[in-house]
């Protein structure tokens, strides 16, 4: 908002001029104010199920470009005209793009610049509104580039609910009462790939950096599942990124679940057997020291195997797959009942089939 001055506008009328100064005054004696203490400190626990914004954890490797990313489209419901829907004191109260969503809140998404006092006064008159009406979560979600009206917010009671690379999201409870609002995502998605070709070989890895780097030790590929990526089909382009080695998805054999594991996050580690459907290798000369198709039996007497539970089991699995046709998950594309979009259900699709079958099979009899 541009500052008024006198010097360089026409001389106005006394009662104008009156406003004016008063004006400027209030502006000064706000200046002059201490800073407000924050209204809340810490959040209360949340009573609801953790929401999952996100497939893509803290600490997860990121090769896509920078780009901002917005909220589900799921909590969001008709845009409103900021400007005619809050009321302005006297206009000097700049009005904010927000958007109520489905769940009885509301959504602050700035993306213009704002001076901190004009957005601080703006906020306070739409938290006053809001309150009156009911309203009970209000969400700020500030891109990088207006990071100076953190402090505003804050300053109104607002806490940090997430950050992505562009922008941060702020979170704020209006009612006196523990908030029930959706936590951010609390789990990053990991794969691992158990490949063997026809001579019995599996397709293994040695890092060039981490806990394993420099000491020789052979593993599967694995990776993390970039956001908005599908099980199948992350683990075939870790498969191929580090080892140039082409690969089928078949199933999710097992997973595995960990806490604190990432900025203090979860995670979810997918074993996924693939069917190779090249041969020569070529690794990825940024993250992997060597490749190679390796005899299961030489794989399986190193001693990191014998020591390290998750592949010891992953290689039991593997090759109860391969031997003993142990069924897995296999995905199927299902469409919600309250939009069309589809997601993958991983399910035994075998040991159904058999069960259905032996259903109706009864029924006919």
């Amino acid at each position: 908002m541009a500052a008024h001055t006198l010097s360089s506008a026409p001389l106005p009328s006394r009662a104008p001029l009156l406003r004016l100064l008063l004006r400027r005054r209030r502006g000064q004696a706000h200046s002059a104010a201490p800073a407000k203490l924050p209204v809340c400190s810490a959040p209360s626990r949340p009573r609801r199920a953790a929401l999952f914004l996100g497939p893509g954890g803290a600490g997860g490797r990121r090769r896509s470009g920078v780009g901002s990313r917005t909220m589900s489209a799921s909590i969001y419901s008709t845009r409103v005209d900021s400007e005619s829907a809050m009321t302005k004191n006297g206009g000097d109260v700049e009005p904010l793009p927000f958007v109520y969503d489905k769940h009885g809140g509301v959504i602050i998404e700035m993306t213009s610049l704002m001076d901190p006092q004009a957005f601080s006064a703006s906020l306070k008159s739409l938290l006053s509104k809001w309150r009156e009406q009911g309203i009970r979560g209000v969400w700020i979600k500030l891109p990088i580039s207006l990071a100076n009206l953190i402090q505003s917010a804050v300053e109104e009671g607002f806490w940090y609910h997430h950050a992505e690379e562009t922008y941060l999201m702020l979170a704020y409870w209006l009612p006196n009462t523990p908030h029930t609002l959706p936590i951010n995502a609390t789990h990053r998605v990991g794969v691992g790939a158990f490949v063997m070709n026809d001579k019995r070989e599996v397709l293994v890895v040695q890092e060039k950096s981490g806990v394993l780097k420099g000491l020789g030790i052979w593993k599967f590929p694995t990776g993390v599942v970039e956001p908005g990526e599908d099980i199948n089909i992350g683990v075939v382009r870790e498969v191929k990124e580090e080892t140039g080695v082409d690969a089928e998805f078949v199933e999710v054999v097992a997973f595995r679940q960990s806490h604190k594991a990432y900025f203090e996050k979860s995670d979810l580690f997918f074993v996924c057997i693939l069917r190779p459907l090249s041969v020569d290798i070529t690794k990825q000369e940024s993250e992997i020291e060597d490749a190679q198709w390796m005899p299961v039996e030489e794989f399986a007497a190193q001693p990191f195997v014998q020591k390290h539970e998750l592949v010891k089991y992953i290689l039991e699995v593997g090759l109860a797959k391969v031997d003993k046709e142990y069924a897995g998950f296999s995905p199927i594309s299902i469409k919600s009942a309250f939009s069309e979009k589809q997601s993958l259900f991983y399910m035994n699709r075998r040991d159904l089939e058999k069960a259905s079958g032996s259903i109706s099979t009864q029924k006919d009899s």
